[in-house]
């Protein structure tokens, strides 16, 4: 059922995890007993169920302000029977307050927003959790500005460029790099 979900995802042009990104996150999920996560852009709900389906006490609050994504989403995850696991949010992930705490904040929405994706809800995040974001590299873009062509997506990848040199930079998170995938990044809180 994944693998028809991943196929969807792709003959319509939604973006989802690489498969070795997914598997990753997944696997580092279970290595650290990952339990209350938070996603910050659901697309159609496919990283949210492969995390879900990583352990049978994981509880994902998930937040999709498109709305045709998100009435995918909420039937994915009711056809997946994890509906009492995963909560969604339909709204912009930037004009919602969230109380709880997660043991790790995934973003993988607008890129262009990441910084502030992140600033807002690091507050969010259980002293020893985990903020991992996805798409760093961006297609392989991000070392390559000056062969886009497009004035936008220069923009974009500028933005993500930035975000990256934001994490670097941050003296309240120490953040690992990895590439795989489409490039992620692992932030901690510095202890």
């Amino acid at each position: 059922m994944l693998n028809r979900l991943k196929e969807y995802a792709i003959n319509n042009n939604i973006p989802i995890m690489e498969e070795e990104g997914i598997v990753f996150l997944t696997t580092f999920i279970k290595d650290n007993q990952v339990k209350n996560i938070l996603e910050i852009g659901s697309a159609i709900g496919y990283s949210a169920i492969n995390m879900a389906l990583v352990d049978k006490d994981i509880i994902i609050t998930t937040v999709e302000r498109d709305t045709d994504r998100y009435l995918q989403a909420v039937k994915n995850i009711k056809k997946f029977n994890l509906k009492d696991r995963i909560k969604i949010i339909e709204a912009d992930a930037l004009d919602i307050v969230l109380e709880d705490k997660y043991d790790l904040i995934f973003i993988d929405a607008a890129k262009s927003q990441y910084i502030k994706f992140f600033e807002k809800f690091k507050n969010n995040l259980n002293d020893n959790g985990f903020i991992v974001t996805d798409n760093l590299k961006f297609h392989g873009l991000t070392n390559n500005v000056d062969i886009i062509k497009s004035r936008n997506l220069r923009a974009l990848v500028r933005k993500i460029n930035n975000y990256v040199v934001f994490l670097k930079n941050n003296q309240e998170f120490i953040t690992e790099f990895i590439d795989i995938g489409d490039g992620i990044s692992i932030s901690q809180r510095n202890k």
